[in-house]
């Protein structure tokens, strides 16, 4: 389901979001329904007579109704460590079952962590206890605080939580790469991603993202199908679609990868990369800005494909802060990786 007429933070990264990595480590109840389920992309889908054996399906998080004290709560990991500034807590389609508060807390802690630890671990709160309304986005902001890891979201006393978004900055780990076995041999050991949502990159702008968002290019690992990659409407006029990346940190472009995994007849016909520096400029300012330099030629693509380009197709462009992927005339394209080295 694509997230269509949903609120969200523009410009953030949801950590928590299955596709970007995130997982739920521990609920206290999910009798009627799974806590993971929160964390799935899209808002949540009502399906009207479908029941299990124990009660009617929701798409969300349900726990029973609590006949003791207490509330209940799920133990999320992150998928990168990052400084939260808002949150989502939907209650979509659940009216009447819906919890009548809730509040997130953040802790910082290795990924090895047991379950245990997490438990006893001193928490910090980063949503009081806050009135939710039922079937309704519930938008929050967060309580400034420094980066976490793990997330922990409860619910009072008890209820149904359709989707959990949680949308901050990342706080890069450049130690890890997500370089499998095909990309290990285009890749240096000592080059890093400069596109990786995961390292803080993001994408600024772009001219169509009708079938797909600008931001599922930048996601780690690949996409399970069409819809987790960006996708533009069919053009039927001039021009070509492009879209503004800028990295994660400033530095050198050494191989570009452009992956059409699942696009077979809507992959672009072409492509090419563009390149500039400017730290600090404004997003109006990159779009007027003709200070873009070839870094990769107009090249034929072909379908379900991942496409590496080396030192020998790319253009030498020094230090570059943003990079613009640009597609002839239209199309889908899964991943966009840009592994070089960083400045500093």
């Amino acid at each position: 389901m694509k997230p269509a007429g949903a609120a969200t933070f523009t410009g953030l990264v949801d950590l928590a979001g299955r596709d970007f990595g995130g997982k739920v480590l521990f609920t206290s109840d999910d009798f009627f329904a799974s806590a993971s389920r929160m964390l799935e992309p899209g808002r949540a889908v009502f399906i009207e007579g479908k029941y299990t054996d124990r009660g009617k399906w929701m798409d969300g998080w349900e726990s029973r109704r609590k006949r003791t004290p207490g509330y209940d709560y799920s133990i999320l990991e992150l998928g990168s460590p990052g400084t939260l500034l808002g949150f989502d807590i939907d209650t979509g389609h659940f009216s009447g079952n819906q919890p009548a508060f809730a509040s997130v807390d953040g802790l910082n802690a290795p990924r090895s962590t047991p379950l245990d630890a997490l438990e006893r671990a001193s928490w910090t709160e980063l949503l009081p206890e806050s009135p939710l309304r039922p079937d309704s986005q519930n938008l929050f902001a967060a309580v400034a605080a420094a980066p976490v890891t793990h997330l922990r979201l409860n619910i009072f006393p008890d209820g149904g939580v359709a989707r959990f978004r949680a949308f901050g900055r990342v706080a890069p780990n450049w130690a890890e790469r997500d370089v499998d076995e095909l990309a290990a041999t285009h890749v240096a050991a000592d080059w890093v991603d400069l596109a990786a949502l995961k390292n803080g990159a993001s994408c600024l702008a772009c001219s169509d993202a009708h079938f797909g968002p600008m931001n599922h290019l930048l996601l780690p690992g690949r996409a399970a199908d069409m819809g987790g990659g960006w996708e533009t409407r069919r053009r039927r006029g001039p021009g070509y679609d492009w879209v503004l990346v800028k990295l994660a940190a400033r530095g050198q472009v050494r191989c570009a990868e452009v992956d059409t995994h699942h696009f077979k007849g809507n992959y672009p016909d072409r492509a090419a990369l563009e390149a500039i520096d400017a730290p600090g400029a404004r997003i109006t300012q990159l779009l007027e800005s003709r200070d873009f330099l070839p870094l990769l030629a107009e090249t034929k693509l072909e379908a379900d494909t991942r496409h590496f380009f080396g030192p020998a197709e790319l253009r030498s462009s020094g230090s570059v802060s943003h990079v613009r992927l640009n597609i002839f005339p239209d199309g889908g394209v899964s991943r966009l990786r840009l592994w070089g080295t960083r400045d500093g």
